[in-house]
């Protein structure tokens, strides 16, 4: 297991914090994320997903990730 923390621009609301979170446990990774803070802490497999795979699964969300 790894954990990496993403920065994530265009959240406002607990709307948003479901999205990144659902959209996270869909591809089989655990996201928490940081509202105020604008970022998200993510705990996942690294042998079954990169970095690049996390971010996507954000960014088809409607959020930048950084």
């Amino acid at each position: 297991m790894a954990t990496v923390q993403l920065q994530v621009e265009g959240m406002s609301c607990n709307h948003c914090v479901n999205s990144v979170e659902k959209a996270l446990q869909t591809i089989g990774a655990s996201g928490k994320v940081d509202l105020a803070a604008k970022s998200v802490s993510i705990d996942y497999d690294d042998s079954k997903l990169s970095v690049a795979k996390l971010k996507e699964a954000i960014e088809e969300q409607g959020y930048d990730v950084k």
